[in-house]
């Protein structure tokens, strides 16, 4: 086992650890820096796979702006944060079986798949994949209309959660 391999068990076992820790922390807070650091795994896996610029991408959009931005929305609207009664559903384990029986149908499906075994193709010398990224986010032909969506519903969280917080006398 290469030094690459076991770095990638272990930052898969982390990332796993951490986003289990995103959905059954009882904290609100702790529940999204649980969820930094899931993000922040999986950036290294990107890291890992050689595509840095998606590393960086997923650390300054999601959380850089994302996982902050939820941040400060439940520390602007919280109001009272007391236990008001039971927290878990009396159904989890239906969830749970859902769940399981889905990861071992997937499980099934696709363990006879031939795109396991096989490796992606050489990538040419003068491909510049970070231009044709940028002309496809910018272009009007391109994602320029979704990509401006996003940052106005961005925008409109950010709005609203200062208007929530805002005490009204």
């Amino acid at each position: 086992m290469t030094g690459e391999q076991l770095l990638f068990l272990i930052v898969g076992a982390v990332t796993l650890l951490s986003g289990l820790m995103v959905v059954t922390s009882r904290n609100l807070i702790h529940a999204a820096l649980w969820l930094v650091a899931t993000l922040f795994g999986v950036a290294i896996v990107y890291t890992l796979l050689n595509a840095g610029f998606i590393a960086v991408v997923q650390v300054v959009v999601y959380i850089g702006a994302i996982a902050i931005l939820f941040i400060f929305a439940v520390m602007l609207t919280r109001k009272e944060m007391r236990d008001q009664g039971a927290q878990a559903n009396s159904n989890w384990w239906a969830g749970a079986l859902v769940a399981a029986g889905t990861f071992a149908g997937l499980f099934f499906l696709l363990q006879g798949w031939s795109g396991f075994s096989k490796t992606a193709a050489a990538i040419p010398s003068g491909y510049d994949a970070i231009g044709q990224l940028g002309d496809a986010l910018t272009s009007p032909a391109g994602y320029v209309l979704p990509f401006e969506v996003a940052s106005v519903l961005l925008l409109a969280a950010l709005v609203g959660a200062v208007y929530l917080a805002f005490n009204k006398k």
